[in-house]
Protein backbone atom coordinates (compact mmCIF):
# COMPACT_ATOMS: atom_id res chain seq x y z
CA UNK A 1 0.00 0.00 0.00
CA UNK A 2 1.71 3.20 -0.89
CA UNK A 3 2.01 6.06 1.63
CA UNK A 4 -0.94 8.43 0.03
CA UNK A 5 -3.42 5.53 0.20
CA UNK A 6 -2.50 4.51 3.82
CA UNK A 7 -2.65 8.50 4.64
CA UNK A 8 -6.02 8.49 3.20
CA UNK A 9 -7.17 5.61 5.21
CA UNK A 10 -5.75 7.00 8.49
CA UNK A 11 -7.91 10.19 7.81
CA UNK A 12 -11.01 8.48 7.12
CA UNK A 13 -10.71 6.09 9.63
CA UNK A 14 -8.91 7.77 12.36
CA UNK A 15 -9.73 11.14 13.86
CA UNK A 16 -11.21 13.41 11.27
CA UNK A 17 -14.21 11.47 10.55
CA UNK A 18 -14.74 10.80 14.19
CA UNK A 19 -14.08 13.96 15.77
CA UNK A 20 -17.09 15.62 17.20
CA UNK A 21 -18.94 18.05 14.99
CA UNK A 22 -21.83 18.70 17.77
CA UNK A 23 -22.05 17.37 21.26
CA UNK A 24 -25.20 17.96 23.15
CA UNK A 25 -27.72 16.75 25.81
CA UNK A 26 -30.93 15.81 24.39
CA UNK A 27 -34.11 14.29 26.43
CA UNK A 28 -31.71 13.70 29.19
CA UNK A 29 -29.23 11.96 26.95
CA UNK A 30 -25.64 12.51 26.03
CA UNK A 31 -25.17 12.93 22.36
CA UNK A 32 -22.52 13.13 20.17
CA UNK A 33 -22.72 13.84 16.47
CA UNK A 34 -19.67 12.84 14.16
CA UNK A 35 -19.15 13.18 10.65
CA UNK A 36 -19.37 9.09 10.12
CA UNK A 37 -22.98 10.27 12.11
CA UNK A 38 -24.14 12.40 9.65
CA UNK A 39 -23.94 9.85 7.41
CA UNK A 40 -25.34 7.65 8.67
CA UNK A 41 -28.30 9.59 8.92
CA UNK A 42 -28.20 11.11 5.45
CA UNK A 43 -28.64 7.13 4.67
CA UNK A 44 -31.43 6.59 7.35
CA UNK A 45 -33.29 10.12 5.54
CA UNK A 46 -32.57 8.51 1.96
CA UNK A 47 -33.45 4.58 2.56
CA UNK A 48 -36.53 5.56 4.99
CA UNK A 49 -37.69 8.59 2.72
CA UNK A 50 -37.91 6.72 -0.41
CA UNK A 51 -41.08 5.85 0.12
CA UNK A 52 -42.60 8.84 -0.03
CA UNK A 53 -42.25 9.82 -4.27
CA UNK A 54 -43.22 6.03 -4.54
CA UNK A 55 -46.75 6.78 -2.68
CA UNK A 56 -46.85 10.01 -4.19
CA UNK A 57 -46.36 8.40 -7.87
CA UNK A 58 -49.01 5.41 -6.71
CA UNK A 59 -51.80 7.85 -5.68
CA UNK A 60 -51.44 10.21 -8.85
CA UNK A 61 -51.10 6.71 -11.17
CA UNK A 62 -53.62 4.96 -8.71
CA UNK A 63 -51.61 1.82 -9.15
CA UNK A 64 -48.49 0.63 -7.26
CA UNK A 65 -45.79 3.02 -8.79
CA UNK A 66 -41.76 2.74 -8.67
CA UNK A 67 -40.57 5.79 -9.84
CA UNK A 68 -37.23 5.91 -10.62
CA UNK A 69 -36.17 8.44 -7.81
CA UNK A 70 -36.94 5.53 -5.41
CA UNK A 71 -34.47 3.29 -7.33
CA UNK A 72 -31.97 6.13 -6.66
CA UNK A 73 -32.73 7.15 -2.92
CA UNK A 74 -32.28 3.66 -2.49
CA UNK A 75 -29.14 2.92 -3.57
CA UNK A 76 -28.01 6.29 -2.31
CA UNK A 77 -29.20 5.18 1.33
CA UNK A 78 -27.19 2.22 1.11
CA UNK A 79 -24.48 3.55 0.06
CA UNK A 80 -24.33 5.47 2.62
CA UNK A 81 -25.46 3.06 5.72
CA UNK A 82 -22.81 0.89 4.45
CA UNK A 83 -20.17 3.27 4.58
CA UNK A 84 -21.45 4.34 8.27
CA UNK A 85 -21.60 0.49 9.36
CA UNK A 86 -18.24 -0.56 7.52
CA UNK A 87 -16.01 2.45 8.23
CA UNK A 88 -18.05 4.53 11.09
CA UNK A 89 -18.95 2.00 13.32
CA UNK A 90 -17.22 -1.17 11.80
CA UNK A 91 -20.26 -3.10 12.67
CA UNK A 92 -20.75 -6.43 10.43
CA UNK A 93 -24.75 -7.09 11.41
CA UNK A 94 -25.00 -3.32 9.85
CA UNK A 95 -22.97 -3.78 6.60
CA UNK A 96 -25.06 -7.38 6.09
CA UNK A 97 -28.37 -5.82 6.70
CA UNK A 98 -27.62 -3.37 4.29
CA UNK A 99 -25.35 -5.22 1.45
CA UNK A 100 -28.35 -6.88 0.09
CA UNK A 101 -30.60 -4.32 -0.23
CA UNK A 102 -28.28 -2.64 -1.75
CA UNK A 103 -27.46 -5.04 -5.11
CA UNK A 104 -30.91 -5.09 -5.06
CA UNK A 105 -31.56 -1.44 -5.65
CA UNK A 106 -28.42 -1.35 -7.70
CA UNK A 107 -29.95 -4.09 -10.29
CA UNK A 108 -33.62 -2.36 -10.43
CA UNK A 109 -31.95 1.59 -11.23
CA UNK A 110 -29.81 -0.65 -13.81
CA UNK A 111 -32.61 -2.38 -15.14
CA UNK A 112 -35.36 1.15 -15.04
CA UNK A 113 -32.14 3.13 -16.89
CA UNK A 114 -31.85 0.36 -19.40
CA UNK A 115 -36.10 0.33 -19.86
CA UNK A 116 -35.85 3.87 -20.22
CA UNK A 117 -33.75 4.53 -22.54
CA UNK A 118 -34.94 1.57 -24.79
CA UNK A 119 -38.73 2.82 -24.87
CA UNK A 120 -37.68 6.60 -24.85
CA UNK A 121 -39.05 7.85 -21.76
CA UNK A 122 -37.75 8.87 -18.51
CA UNK A 123 -38.94 5.24 -16.42
CA UNK A 124 -41.28 2.70 -16.04
CA UNK A 125 -45.22 3.54 -17.86
CA UNK A 126 -48.01 1.91 -18.39
CA UNK A 127 -46.78 0.69 -22.07
CA UNK A 128 -43.84 -0.46 -20.19
CA UNK A 129 -45.38 -3.21 -17.56
CA UNK A 130 -48.30 -4.11 -19.77
CA UNK A 131 -45.60 -5.24 -22.35
CA UNK A 132 -43.46 -7.46 -20.45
Amino acid sequence: MDMHCANWLATVDGSLMNRPILVMDLFHQHVVITAWKLIGYVGVILFGGRWLPQLIASRKAKMVRMPRIFWMMSVGGSVCLLSYFTFGKNDSVGVLSNLFPTCVAIYNLTLDIRNGRRNGSAGSTDRDEMSS
